[in-house]
């Protein structure tokens, strides 16, 4: 100090002197101390991110994440629904020895079996087509080509009785002619096996309640006389009776098919559900297919134990639940 000049001495002696001299030192570890604390909590950020990613997301997370995967995914099945309206109509395939072309027809079934309602020319079809095709081994392209539909045909008719012939005629009885189609009906073509019968009573009183704006009912409920939906066509028929059809009508494809009848066991009905009851022109099972009683029944018949004949819209057969 002694050999500062006067006036610079007293500059450093002065008060604000030495409160700057200690003040600039602080703010500046003050600030060093606050980009520290920045960089280490950025840091920390990235750690606990990193942690989280690894550990997988939360519940809410989850949910998001699988919400736009799904969205995603539905999004990327754009081209196979381009592809599956283009095999809807146009596809060749054969059942039974005939010649097929596309697969309209089979809609609400498929539909069906892979759990959605979607349209099937629609992405979230094809989306939900994947899902079943993965489960039953095949590709899972989103597209209902032949492969597919062949897989989709065995599965369906596992689900068919499998078995011909009765063993015990007492479990036959005979219905009431107001519950046939036909009034004028044999009296020997009005049997069917005892709990296909019951099953098909609980269905039809199911399906008068859900279809109550559809179907002509009495005042109690029940099919009014006039209304021809859900009336049963044919049901039990012994193999006598299914063999005098097919020399009748040698050519008649339905009968030949029908060789092995599943109408012989007592547990097959054929229902009405709209257009010609027992035609399989294509044009014919298009108009079944598409009326409020057979989209009911390919949701519903299964609940009393009844599962379908594809190809015939009509043809259900009581397996049991």
């Amino acid at each position: 100090m002694a050999n500062l000049p006067l006036g610079e001495w007293h500059q450093t002696s002065s008060p604000l002197f030495m409160r700057n001299r200690i003040l600039f030192p602080s703010v500046a570890v003050s600030l060093f101390s606050c980009l520290v604390a920045l960089f280490l909590v950025g840091d920390f950020n990235v750690i606990a991110q990193e942690r989280a990613r690894l550990a997988g997301p939360s519940v809410k997370q989850t949910a998001s994440v699988v919400k736009v995967e799904s969205k995603g995914n539905s999004s990327a099945f754009n081209k196979a629904a381009l592809e599956n309206t283009k095999y809807r109509n146009s596809m060749s395939w054969t059942f039974g020895g005939k010649a097929q072309t596309g697969w309209t027809i089979y809609v609400p079934l498929i539909a069906e079996t892979v759990g959605t309602d979607a349209g099937p020319d629609t992405a979230e079809f094809a989306l939900a087509l994947s899902k079943w095709q993965s489960k039953a081994g095949l590709p899972e392209t989103g597209i209902l080509d032949e492969a597919t539909l062949e897989t989709f045909t065995k599965y369906w008719q596992s689900r068919r009785l499998g078995r011909f012939g009765l063993s015990v005629n007492d479990n036959l009885l005979s219905a009431p002619i107001n519950e046939f189609f036909d009034p004028t009906r044999s009296p020997d073509l009005l049997q069917l096996e005892r709990d296909t019968y019951s099953a098909y009573r609980k269905m039809i009183e199911a399906a008068a309640k859900d279809l109550r704006h559809e179907l002509k009912l009495t005042k109690y409920g029940e099919l009014a006389p006039e209304e021809k939906f859900l009336r049963i066509v044919s049901a039990y028929r012994s193999p006598a009776y299914q063999d005098a059809l097919r020399k009748r009508e040698p050519n008649a494809g339905r009968v030949a098919l029908a060789k092995n009848s599943p109408h012989s066991t007592g547990h097959a009905l054929d229902i009405y559900v709209g257009g010609e009851p027992v035609k399989t022109l294509d044009s014919n099972r298009l108009i079944q297919v598409q009326t409020p009683v057979y989209k009911w029944l390919v949701k519903n018949a299964h609940r009393f134990g009844f599962y379908p004949y594809f190809y015939e819209p009509w043809h259900w057969e009581y397996v049991g639940k």
